[in-house]
């Protein structure tokens, strides 16, 4: 009987093993792309990014688009005047199979952006597909 409940407890547990690693394997490019964002380094982008990424955001009231090579190639190799004081949090992570979301915070003396973040896992890793944000000053 004991081993009957530990073997059902083994199939149970399996699931959310397998989802703390998926998530864990999701961090890696928000991390990536947090990184880039202290450093003003674009190959971190290209890392955390897909090459099929994009951004969309609303600018001047209007709705704008950037290809995620587009928003690489806004990271100059240096970091912004104001990065060493903003403080970069991954706020949560959720993933079901092969797709994810996250909400990270850009907490800076300027502004405080929120990032949300959609992901995809192909091939064993996970990139950002989806990149939509808020600023505020």
């Amino acid at each position: 009987m004991i081993r009957m409940f530990a073997v059902i407890a083994l199939f149970l547990a399996a699931p959310v093993a397998l989802a703390a690693e998926d998530a864990a394997g999701a961090r890696v490019p928000l991390e990536a792309y947090l990184k880039a964002q202290a450093t003003g380094d674009a190959q971190l982008i290209r890392d955390a990014f897909w090459p099929e990424g994009h951004l969309v955001f609303i600018r001047e009231g209007k709705i704008s688009t950037l290809s995620a090579e587009e928003f690489a190639a806004r990271f100059t190799g240096k970091p912004s005047p104001t990065a060493a004081q903003t403080k970069r949090t991954i706020e949560r992570v959720e993933v079901a199979g092969d797709a994810g979301v996250a909400v990270l915070t850009l907490d800076g003396p300027t502004h405080r952006i929120t990032d949300f973040i959609t992901l995809l896992k192909r091939d064993g890793a996970w990139r950002i597909i989806h990149k939509s944000f808020h600023a505020q000053p």
